[in-house]
């Protein structure tokens, strides 16, 4: 053997350990962080001046509540420990100012606003109790208020259309464990094993039938994870009228299908053996079928969103650019999510777009369901704002805000990472075009949109609000519905009204109705609604006379009047509607922007309903009217609990007053039957659950204006076609080939 061989192979090794070693080093080495470049974004408006539409500071609220305090004459209680009987602060939130002040501060160089607060009194302890609204200002350092009730609404708000404060569900559930439930020591432990812990209840509205009542059901659940899906079949009517709490008193109670005067005769029942008792299997504290807990551990990880050059979008404030795009948004407490002065290429196109209602109507055989229509705006759907989770509610890289609001208490609240807001890359082409004939060549545009997010947890439903703007000048409004079905115990007929989910669950059905307000500035604050559709008319062929061909044409009219411009829910509404602008496009056309409806809505309330007018917005799927300060909201939180007088009834706004070339308003109303079925167990899943509408230009521009994004891509058969100058998208492997820098996970939920 050749004594050098020994070396040889053992050189031939280190060298070949060297190159796998290098091999393993390059492939593990980490690929550079991604870098923000310079944004590329059009001038469209200054920062500052959108700061007239911005949210109340902590400290703003702070100092209302002070100055409230010292200059009222009388005693505030914190609401959240607040008595039927007492004073307190319900809510302070900003006080819009007057669209003629902001447009003159906007465009016409005019001052600014003064800055003011709107705070919502419950004066209990007063001999004649109501709720009054008072316009507080100027802020920071307030120095007026003025009681602008009578001038809003018309009149005094009597105190019993109040919304419920948390303080007094917390008063109704002490009274029906000391009282009520004291009645009927046996039969609540041997039918549900009850120990004052392992039993929740939900509340329903409205408060009974007349104006004046305030009797609620109160509907009882296993006291588990989800449990709106646990009914137990026992409900209770507690006349809370009084402002007296030991005044209170059961009306009225209801268990399996029967109903009996208090819990005294129901007790008496079950002793004597006169009930007909379902006990239900007692479900444990993670609620079982209930539980969101995943059945499957975790395994791939799902794809991810990221901005290989940073977000193209800036956030300041409450003002937001992208592109051509600006606009300032807010969180209003009663409504939620909203945005004003929205403008593309410079150009405002809308004053402002918001948020009105959520109104659900159930339908049951247990009494609670059957009386239930939920305005959540009463509640609060800005109150309810709920803090989102990374990458799960938005993109793990969006960009997420803090929100703040004063309600039930003294002390403003802070709702960490409630709004996010995130470009999206939506998966498929904005438009695009394959060409083989004649010429060959590609032509295409990425669907990116920027999204504006919100997600409101009011009860059971969870709501998750959007607003999205794409390149092409449209504008989105769309709200996904998730949460927990609501229930009622299942017994005799119930599946007249639902599906059967669980053992004694009963999916009812109900409708979801949502109502938004948008403010059409097209081509300046003078527009009118015109309406474009076909039709078929028979004609003969010019080259061949014996041929009848039918062709669509062209149908046009201007919708003069507001009963015109009112469109029922189930009726035929003209396929393209469109606020015009009095100016016209290249081509002769009056510039506009259409206004399109994506909706499946239940049937309407009976208008013979006694509270119908409280929700005579949901008559319509659009209806439009000349913009008023004195119609700033389609409805108002006091119609809740007092439908049968309602504060606002929307029906009024429309008196068949002109509308051409007007300040126009349409309002908007987008839903959904919701019949809940076991694929809503554990809960609610958004797919098929959204409504809403789009904003899409309508000879508004000369031309698509997308054309000229950034994010073209065109190539033809001659071109090199993997060259980044020729198509970006080739140079993929090159800038996007960064790691995201996610930030570490939190959240603030708890």
């Amino acid at each position: 053997m050749n004594p050098k061989l020994p070396y040889i192979l053992l050189v031939g090794a280190a060298v070949l350990i060297f190159i796998l070693s290098c091999m393993l080093l390059s492939r593990g080495r980490r690929s550079p962080s991604c870098e923000s470049q310079p944004r590329i974004m059009e001038k469209t408006g200054s920062t500052s001046q959108s700061l007239v539409f911005a949210d109340l500071t902590p400290e703003e609220m702070a100092q209302v509540v002070r100055y409230l305090q010292g200059n009222l004459g009388v005693q505030l209680v914190d609401a959240s420990r607040a008595k039927p009987s007492d004073n307190c602060i319900a809510s302070i939130d900003l006080q819009v100012p007057a669209k003629a002040e902001v447009l003159q501060f906007l465009d016409g160089g005019g001052a600014r606003p003064p800055r003011e607060a709107l705070a919502v009194l419950y004066f209990g302890n007063q001999p004649g109790p109501n709720v009054t609204e008072y316009v507080v200002g100027p802020l920071p350092t307030p120095a007026y208020h003025q009681d602008i009730t009578v001038q809003k609404y018309g009149g005094k708000v009597p105190y019993h259309r109040r919304p419920m404060l948390s303080s007094e569900y917390k008063q109704v559930g002490a009274f029906l464990e000391t009282v009520a439930f004291a009645a009927a020591p046996t039969f609540l432990k041997e039918v549900f094993e009850y120990d004052s812990t392992n039993v929740v209840f939900q509340t329903t509205a409205p408060h009974g039938f007349y104006s004046g009542d305030r009797k609620s059901w109160f509907i009882m659940f296993q006291n588990v994870s989800g449990f709106f899906v646990h009914p137990v079949g026992l409900e209770v009517l507690v006349d809370h009228s009084s402002l007296d709490i030991s005044q209170w008193a059961v009306s009225r109670v209801f268990y399996n299908g029967q109903y009996y005067r208090d819990m005294v005769q129901l007790e008496s029942a079950y002793v004597q053996g006169r009930i007909s008792v379902e006990k239900v299997r007692k479900a444990p504290r993670d609620g079982d079928f209930s539980s969101m807990k995943p059945r499957a551990p975790s395994a791939t990880l799902f794809p991810l969103q990221y901005e290989p050059q940073g977000p193209r979008y800036s956030v300041r404030n409450n003002h937001i650019l992208f592109q051509a795009w600006s606009f300032a948004f807010g969180m209003s407490v009663n409504t939620g999510l909203r945005l004003f002065d929205i403008r593309h290429k410079g150009e405002r196109v809308a004053y402002e777009i918001s948020v009105q209602e959520a109104l659900s109507v159930y339908g049951s055989n247990c009494p609670g369901g059957m009386s239930t229509r939920y305005m959540d705006g009463s509640f609060g759907i800005g109150r309810y704002t709920s803090p989102l989770v990374r990458g799960v509610d938005c993109p793990y890289s969006a960009t997420y805000v803090d929100t703040h609001s004063l309600s039930e208490t003294l002390r403003p609240s802070k709702r960490k990472a409630s709004l996010c807001i995130f470009e999206q890359n939506l998966g498929s082409p904005l438009r695009r075009h394959y060409s083989n004939l004649q010429s060959l060549y590609y032509g295409g545009l990425v669907n990116s949109a920027l999204v504006v997010r919100s997600i409101a947890t009011v009860g059971n439903h969870d709501y998750m609000w959007d607003f999205i703007f794409y390149q092409n000048g449209a504008i989105e409004g769309k709200v996904q519905a998730t949460g927990y079905a609501s229930s009622s115990f299942l017994h005799g007929d119930g599946l007249r009204y639902g599906n059967r989910v669980w053992e004694h669950t009963l999916g009812t059905i109900h409708t979801h109705s949502i109502n938004y307000k948008v403010d059409l500035d097209v081509g300046g604050l003078k527009n009118s609604l015109v309406a474009h559709d076909m039709a078929f008319e028979m004609t003969r062929a010019p080259w061949s006379p014996e041929q009848q061909i039918e062709r669509p044409r062209l149908t046009k009219k201007v919708l003069d009047t507001e009963d015109q411009a009112a469109f029922r829910l189930q009726s035929k509404m003209p396929r393209y509607i469109y606020f015009a602008a009095n100016s016209k496009n290249k081509w002769g056309h009056q510039r506009g922007y259409r206004i399109q409806i994506t909706s499946f809505a239940g049937d309407h309330v009976p208008e013979a309903s006694s509270m119908e007018r409280a929700i005579s917005w949901a008559r319509y799927q659009l209806a439009v009217t000349r913009r008023k300060e004195e119609e700033p909201t389609s409805t108002s939180i006091y119609n809740q609990n007092d439908p049968w007088s309602p504060t606002v009834a929307f029906a009024d706004f429309i008196n068949n007053e002109t509308i051409t070339n007007e300040d126009l308003v349409a309002w908007i109303t987008a839903g959904f039957l919701h019949i809940p079925h076991s694929e809503d167990i554990p809960n609610t899943v958004t797919v098929g659950n959204s409504v809403g509408f789009l904003l899409r230009p309508y000879n508004y521009y000369d031309l698509d204006p997308s054309i000229y994004s950034h994010d073209g891509v065109f190539f033809t058969s001659e071109q090199d076609f993997t060259a980044c100058e020729i198509n970006p998208i080739a140079c993929l492997p090159k800038t996007a080939s960064c790691l995201p820098n996610f930030p570490p996970f939190t959240y603030d939920g708890f």
